[in-house]
This record gives C-alpha cells, sequence and structure tokens, in this order.
C-alpha cells in the first residue's frame, strides 16, 4: 500500500468544486439541478477568440512555449493594463500561467515559506488557505461582517500584523461576498502595512462590478508601490474562458523570476493555443465584456429580487463578481423533511438533496451562517430554482 503525504492529508478539496460534482451526480441519476454552485459564466467564448485559437493550432503553434508565456502574449497584457489603467511595467514584470490559481500558487510559493503569515480577510475564496498552507506558511484570516460590507478596517490590518507577516492577500470585487473596496479604504489598508510587508491583489473580477462601484488596480495606488504588489488576473471570468486556463502575475522582476522558475518544474510552459487566444481577447473588441456584464447586472437584479423577497434571508448587496451571499442561520435549528439543519453545511447538503438546489455552504469560505449563490447562470434556472428554494424554506418545522 503506498502511504499518502503529510500535505495530501493536510489539504481539503475545493468546496465549490466538490459541489459541482454533486450535482453531476444527481443529474447522471436523472435529476433536475438548479446548481449555483460554480463560479463559471455560462456563456461560450466570444467567437474571435475561438478563431485566433484555431488559427494558432492549424498554424503549428503547438510547441512548446517560453516558460512565462510568448513575448506577444506578454505584449498583450502591458497593453491591456495601460488601457484600462495607464499601468506601466516592461515584459520582465509579466508571467502567464494555467489559470488564476496557478498564478496565486507560483506567487506564494515565490514569497513565502514555514514560520511566515500571510493576512487574509474573512470571508475568502476557499483556495486562499490552503495555497498558502501548502507552502508552510500560515494563513491569518481576518473575520469581517455584513454589517462592515464585509471589509476589513485599518484597525483589524493591524492587529492581525506580526513580525512573521510577508504577505496581505485581498480581493476586490470578492468571491463570496461580491464586495468592492472603494480606492480610498484600499489606500487606507496600504497606509496601515509595514513597508516590508507584500500585497498580492487577486482582481479577476475588476471588469465585473455595477452600479457605482469600480475597481482598483491596487500597484497603481501611489508611486513606487508596484515594487511592493503581486497582482493577479485572468480571462476566465470577463471573457469567458474558464476552460483555457489563462492566468497573469503582474510583478517585480525577481519574484516573476522566481515564479518562472517554479512554473518550469511544475508546467513546463502555459498552453501555447491559449496564449493566442488570450491575446485575441485582449487584443480585441471588448463589446462581448460589456455585454456579459449588462447580462450579469440584470441577472444580479433578479436574484436580489427574488432572495429579498424569502422570509429569513438577509442578503448585503453584491457590488462585483456574480454571487450573492446571504446569511441563512434563521433557518438553523429547524428540520426539513425530517432532516435536521444545524449550520451551513447541513443547510446546503439537504436543500441539494430535497430540493435540488445547490448552494455552496458558507463555511467553506470562512463564514459560517451564510451560503453562497452564484448568478453566472441563465434566468429561468434563477427564477426556477430560487422559486423552490422559497417552498423548501417554507416546509421548515
Amino acid at each position: 500500500m503506498i502511504r499518502t503525504s503529510k500535505l495530501a492529508a493536510s489539504i481539503q478539496p475545493s468546496a465549490t468544486i466538490a459541489a459541482g460534482a454533486k450535482a453531476r451526480q444527481l443529474r447522471a441519476a436523472g435529476v433536475k439541478v438548479y446548481d449555483f454552485s460554480l463560479g463559471e459564466p455560462d456563456f461560450d467564448t466570444p467567437k474571435h477568440i475561438c478563431d485566433a485559437a484555431e488559427a494558432a493550432a492549424r498554424g503549428g503553434q503547438t510547441h512548446y512555449t517560453p516558460t512565462a508565456g510568448t513575448a506577444e502574449v506578454k505584449a498583450a497584457i502591458v497593453r491591456w493594463y495601460k488601457r484600462l489603467y495607464g499601468y506601466e511595467f516592461g515584459p520582465e514584470n509579466v508571467i502567464v500561467s494555467n489559470g488564476a490559481k496557478h498564478s496565486l500558487h507560483n506567487a506564494l510559493a515565490a514569497v513565502v515559506g514555514p514560520g511566515e503569515e500571510v493576512v487574509i480577510p474573512s470571508p475568502y475564496w476557499v483556495s486562499y488557505s490552503d495555497l498558502v498552507a501548502m507552502t508552510g506558511a500560515t494563513p491569518v484570516l481576518v473575520h469581517t461582517t455584513a454589517a462592515s460590507g464585509f471589509k476589513m478596517s485599518p484597525a483589524q490590518l493591524t492587529a492581525a500584523l506580526t513580525p512573521r507577516t510577508r504577505v496581505l492577500m485581498l480581493n476586490s470585487p470578492c468571491n463570496p461576498t461580491g464586495t468592492v473596496y472603494s480606492r480610498a479604504e484600499i489606500e487606507a489598508l496600504v497606509t496601515a502595512l509595514p513597508e516590508d510587508v507584500a500585497i498580492l491583489s487577486d482582481e479577476i473580477y475588476e471588469q465585473l462590478t455595477y452600479g457605482t462601484a469600480s475597481p482598483t488596480c491596487v500597484a497603481t495606488l501611489k508611486p513606487g508601490l508596484k515594487d511592493r504588489v503581486i497582482t493577479v488576473s485572468g480571462a476566465s471570468k470577463s471573457y469567458a474562458m474558464t476552460g483555457w486556463r489563462m492566468g497573469w502575475c503582474i510583478a517585480p522582476a525577481a519574484v516573476v523570476k522566481a515564479m518562472d522558475t517554479i512554473q518550469s518544474q511544475e508546467t513546463s510552459c502555459p498552453s501555447s493555443v491559449s496564449q493566442a487566444a488570450l491575446i485575441a481577447a485582449l487584443d480585441g473588441p471588448q463589446e462581448c465584456v460589456a455585454e456579459m456584464r449588462k447580462e450579469f447586472a440584470g441577472r444580479r437584479e433578479l436574484t436580489l429580487d427574488l432572495l429579498g423577497a424569502i422570509p429569513g434571508l438577509k442578503l448585503p448587496n453584491p457590488e462585483g463578481a456574480f454571487y450573492a451571499f446571504f446569511d441563512v442561520s434563521s433557518y438553523f435549528g429547524k428540520t426539513f423533511g425530517g432532516k435536521p439543519v444545524t449550520d451551513s453545511l447541513s443547510f446546503c447538503t439537504a436543500l441539494l438533496e430535497q430540493a435540488h438546489v445547490n448552494l455552496v455552504p458558507g463555511s467553506a469560505f470562512g463564514a459560517e451562517g451564510f451560503a453562497r449563490m452564484s448568478f453566472a447562470t441563465g434566468r429561468p434556472t434563477i427564477e426556477a430554482g430560487l422559486a423552490k428554494l422559497r417552498e423548501w424554506l417554507a416546509g421548515a418545522e
């Protein structure tokens, strides 16, 4: 018998992927499931992006590329940031990886290790704490509340800092809460941060904000800050390219070089064909992004209206991404179909088994008492699924 490692035993499976797998099992058994678990746009990748990938494959671009990405894809990323934010940097500051999650892993592996700490505001994306733990470093979770808009204050940040703190991880717009920090709020956090602490800014949802909310590229806040910031983003959410696995980091050259070395031993390089697709996404027409954002905004309003009409649910207003993160704790202690509900996991498990509505428990994000719903799916599914949720909740005993 082959023994598995202590590392493998210490890491939890992704809760969102696990929830999606449960839904697929039920569907395979012929059950109609209303699946709101995965953070994946239901749109197809825009045609001009697919055409570029096909042309690259037919043109022989199917070989290894440089580990950090081709010169062409790096140049496209440089141009994109200059257009969006006026942020200027060189190709030596860019590395392309197999999705933003891979970028986060490599960035953490490059800058932290055993005995060091990474501060993470909670609720947080399910993978953050385990990605930190895989380096041997310790995640330090800072609890935020719905009353604060799920935003960490400078005082909370200061209280979490120790001599072992090496990185602050930020995610705005945030998964799972939809929270968007204002520029002034991020500036206040940066001011409270010692200059020897780096900032790992996950900006993957930067093109998905609503109303008056707007994203902030943290590295552009003030001159010289980019020397302390690692920016992570990717094509999955804004360009409906989840399966293409295209993420990137922008960081000081020494950090990119360290990530390049790590990546060379992990995956050799990102997909050559996907890199060609990414160039088309970044340099091509952007109307597709605006159209998807408009549809997400409409689905957000529909979701807020329908959830807001269900008794007992408390729903903060998400300003970005495509998630509703709502308080279900008023139903704890009740029984559904003979099954007691005591926490967010038992709530979501019973909901899926009995009403076939799939949400992700808030405990997976460090926020017991909540559930996360992705509204990156069609309006008929949202309407029917939330009708099922309301009907199921009405049967509480």
